[in-house]
């Protein structure tokens, strides 16, 4: 992506793209005509299965304030029990909050190029799919990678942190 392009995109895409290319990362971030501000959305718009949205969850945690990230397939509900047990007990982190730590608004939060670095988890159902989409710091931005990419470019730990589906339970 020359200098341009970049300085086309929105601020917080700036970021992530910056980022990406750091980290050698092989695809650039791509604005979406339609807002995907929901894994729903972003699936409809990409033709992918919804559990390949790598969706961003941002909580609060209570001891020190500092924002916990789980990134989950997007087809999955946050358990939050299991959370806790990793990092601490959490509070809810409203849009004031999710915007202040990590630069990005609620329904564009990227993995990674966050103003402040959370304390980063990566569920484990991720690992289902070939590739993810994630968004890239705008509700009209993502970028696609691989789960070891999603590993690789946040260095967080590959966890179980999702509620049990009736599947997975039979």
């Amino acid at each position: 992506m020359c200098g341009a392009e970049l300085k086309a995109l929105p601020e917080g895409v700036q970021r992530v793209a910056a980022a990406l290319q750091a980290l050698g990362h092989p695809h650039m971030p791509r604005m979406l005509d339609d807002a995907c501000r929901t894994a729903q959305q972003a699936a409809d718009v990409l033709g992918i299965e919804v559990g390949q949205v790598a969706k961003s969850i941002i909580f609060r945690r209570k001891s020190d304030d500092v924002a916990v990230l789980v990134v989950t397939s997007g087809d999955r509900r946050v358990d939050e029990k299991k959370v806790e047990a990793l990092v601490g007990k959490l509070g809810r982190a409203d849009a004031e909050f999710v915007k202040a730590r990590t630069g990005f608004s609620i329904g564009g939060v990227s993995p990674l190029a966050h103003a402040t670095p959370p304390v980063t988890l990566i569920d484990r159902e991720l690992q289902r799919f070939d590739v993810l989409w994630a968004a890239a710091g705008h509700p009209h931005g993502v970028f696609a990678l691989h789960p070891s990419d999603l590993q690789r470019l946040t260095g967080a730990p590959v966890v179980d942190v999702v509620q049990e589906t009736e599947q997975r339970q039979a």
